[in-house]
């Protein structure tokens, strides 16, 4: 499957020299087009106050109509019709501002990312799920990965076959409630897309250099600490190495999404 990286919405917080980036996958499969996230879509720039809330005025957003997925979609000369599922590692808004841009697509995401959506619990999470990115009715497919199905050693994959095969779902709680991770077959390799399972590279390349306002973030939305600090070792681990016929970006890292697409 040939896979396009796109930066869907680049933020500026503060004491963060080099940015973010909101690092889609846009997947061509022999079944149509597949978005892996969305970042931020075209009712954001209409309204932010209502579909980011307090948060941007944090991470400042730059909310630029040319980085929506829509737009880059048609200037790479698809229809943006042919996106016929979104497979989305969590439900935070700068995942999902784009969702309500392709209506008529399947949103797939764990059952447990679902729930914590439709039913926050707590301060952060009532906070981080806008009800304003489910007022266009989107179709979801919750999936449950099994434990006993495993994906480089991380347990809880299920491969989504009904979309195409080569599409991994991997559960990896911590940041979120039912936060997961997408895995991508390329052919010579593969994509391992982690979500927000780390914000920097610092965090797992042994480098321990991370900004501060980053870290800070991370730790005051992490929804169980503990499993954020575990899928870092994890994660290093994988990071380490050799040869493994992986590429492993995350959410946000302009580095990474850089990386990325000198390889493909």
């Amino acid at each position: 499957m040939k896979i396009h990286h796109l930066n869907c919405g680049t933020m500026r917080p503060w004491a963060t020299p080099a940015g973010l980036v909101c690092h889609v996958l846009l997947v061509e499969t022999p079944n149509g087009l597949v978005l892996v996230d969305t970042g931020f879509g075209l009712r954001d720039i209409a309204d932010p106050a209502a579909r980011f809330g307090p948060a941007r005025f944090y991470v400042r957003p730059v909310f630029d109509e040319a980085e929506a997925a829509i737009a880059q979609i048609r200037r790479l000369g698809f229809d943006p019709h042919d996106v016929r599922h979104v497979v989305l590692t969590h439900f935070d808004a700068d995942h999902t501002g784009g969702l309500s841009d392709f209506p008529w697509a399947r949103v797939h995401l764990t059952a447990a990312e679902n729930a914590a959506a439709v039913h926050p619990t707590g301060v952060v999470e009532r906070g981080r799920y806008l009800s304003s990115h489910r007022v266009h009715r989107p179709s979801i497919v919750e999936h449950t990965p099994a434990r006993s199905e495993t994906w480089r050693g991380f347990p809880g994959a299920e491969e989504l076959t009904e979309i195409a095969p080569g599409i991994v779902l991997i559960s990896l709680p911590g940041h979120s409630r039912g936060h997961a991770a997408v895995a991508v077959d390329a052919g010579d390799h593969w994509v391992f897309h982690v979500g927000d399972a780390f914000y920097h590279p610092g965090q797992i390349d042994g480098t321990g250099k991370v900004p501060t306002a980053l870290t800070t973030m991370e730790r005051f939305i992490a929804h169980d600490w503990n499993r954020v600090k575990a899928n870092h070792q994890r994660l290093s681990e994988l990071w380490q190495q050799p040869d493994s016929g992986l590429l492993l970006v995350n959410a946000h890292d302009p580095s990474l999404l850089q990386l990325a697409r000198k390889r493909g």
